[in-house]
């Protein structure tokens, strides 16, 4: 993931507009379900390809960017792979998850007991909230 995605330029249309994928987010966060990259590019009016994943994954930080400064949780988190459930390589890079306390593999029971802890968090932050 490299920088914050600017809203007034956004890239590939709706795939960068913060409002709306900001709303598909907080929407899976009070349903406590978290949402696929092909769910959320299909939401968005996209078929899932990896180019559009990278897109989308700019918007996703810069809403939590935006989120962390307002003192709101982690949206990007509930965005996973269909696969195994997980966040891709580009959320556990950089800081962000060193910031959030963890250290471990990216993959595994690990990883995922890390990662559905900090989605509890977000379910019940923004139930309460709704």
């Amino acid at each position: 993931m490299d920088g914050p995605v600017d809203p007034a330029s956004p890239p590939d249309g709706a795939i960068g507009d913060v409002a709306r994928v900001r709303a598909i987010l907080i929407a899976s966060a009070r349903e406590g379900q978290p949402i696929s990259y092909s769910h959320l590019l299909a939401e968005l009016g996209h078929r899932f390809t990896r180019p559009k994943m990278r897109a989308v994954c700019k918007t996703l930080d810069a809403i939590d960017a935006a989120g962390a400064a307002a003192g709101e949780p982690e949206l990007a988190v509930l965005v996973v792979r269909e696969s195994d459930g997980l966040p891709g390589q580009g959320w556990w890079v950089g800081q962000r998850v060193m910031r959030l306390g963890y250290d471990g593999p990216w993959t595994g029971a690990p990883a995922l007991a890390f990662v559905r802890a900090l989605q509890e968090e977000t379910f019940a932050w923004w139930r309460g909230r709704g």
